[in-house]
């Protein structure tokens, strides 16, 4: 069991200052330079800068799926620099939910069986991930599309499968990386639309990558990136 730290912290994400530096050959890249970061819990947040900013970047680290060359980030309290693999799978598993640009869709599963396979992973049974799976579709307003696969399926009800599937296991957050960027102008203001209702409906604390100023726009905050530095934040009225 991962052990949270007794610090009194409440933030549900949090940075400090962190430094992510890729080798390219002789070439040290730099994708991040210092950025500290503050995320409370069921708070929605669009982090928004142009291409090479950083800003996918800082999405992975926050989801554990790769590690910061220097500084710390915590997920609910815990410190996760000093978590070996198969802890931070866990984190994943358990506190993360992600949606992605390109869904990552198992094609020869139907959306059901797609929405279950995280659940399979963390051991729940049969009977209940059915039921939760069905649940979560029902809520995404795909009950009649349950038993199509992918193929079958339009860009909108593909990413509404994806983001059924990242609410599986109960996140605390969820993390979406361009989301709308394979998407139509209006299924993609449907998808963000159905983003921010979960936010506010479920409380699940909601980080969104975009290069669209209209999306940023929606969001109560945003972090904007320049050459993986935060160079300006604005707040707004929920």
């Amino acid at each position: 069991m991962i052990k949270v730290e007794g610090n009194g912290m409440k933030e549900v994400v949090k940075l400090q200052d962190v430094t992510k530096i890729y080798r390219m050959g002789e070439v040290d890249l730099r994708a991040l330079d210092g950025v500290s970061l503050k995320i409370m819990p069921s708070e929605n947040l669009s982090i928004i800068g142009p291409s090479g900013s950083g800003k996918s970047t800082l999405l992975h680290l926050m989801g554990c799926l790769d590690r910061p060359t220097s500084g710390k980030i915590y997920i609910d309290g815990v410190d996760t620099s000093q978590l070996n693999s198969t802890k931070l799978a866990e984190i994943r598993r358990y506190k993360i939910g992600f949606v992605f640009q390109f869904f990552y869709l198992i094609p020869t599963l139907n959306a059901l069986e797609n929405v279950e396979l995280p659940m399979m992973f963390a051991g729940v049974e049969e009977g209940e991930r059915k039921k939760r799976a069905t649940e979560l579709l029902e809520l995404v307003n795909l009950k009649e599309r349950m038993k199509h696969r992918p193929a079958e399926l339009s860009g909108g009800e593909r990413q509404r499968v994806a983001i059924a599937r990242a609410l599986a296991n109960n996140p605390k957050i969820v993390l979406a990386d361009e989301p709308t960027g394979n998407l139509d102008s209006r299924s993609g203001r449907e998808i963000i639309e159905l983003l921010r209702r979960l936010n506010e409906e479920k409380g699940v604390t909601l980080v969104i990558v975009t290069h669209d100023p209209y999306i940023a726009s929606t969001m109560s905050r945003t972090i904007y990136l320049k050459d993986g530095r935060i160079v300006k934040e604005e707040r707004r009225q929920s």
